[in-house]
């Protein structure tokens, strides 16, 4: 497989063609795991594999707590496991008012 078969639903501000798989594989799977459609997730665990997939998820930059959540179940992991956990924490202390 070249690459993986992807909607545009995630990928709306890129141009897929250009997408570098290999070299941007965070990119795209934070981008499929919050915006993409069940199919894309699929693929990309048929692409990359599951255990690269969970890797990957628990360094994502960025990712809302629903998809945290769905991660948590699927990877069995915790939601402090997550890089961008305690980034949000931090935020959250920062600015609550």
């Amino acid at each position: 497989m070249d690459k993986p078969i992807l909607s545009r639903q995630a990928f709306w501000d890129v141009d897929m063609d250009k997408i570098d798989y290999e070299k941007n594989a965070a990119y795209v799977v934070e981008k499929v795991i919050e915006r993409g459609k069940a199919e894309d997730f699929d693929n990309l665990l048929k692409y990359y594999g599951f255990e690269k997939v969970g890797k990957l998820a628990l360094k994502a930059n960025w990712l809302s707590d629903i998809s945290i959540n769905f991660c948590c179940i699927l990877f069995n992991v915790k939601p402090t496991d997550f890089k961008c956990y305690g980034k949000k924490q931090l935020n959250r202390l920062h600015w609550d008012f």
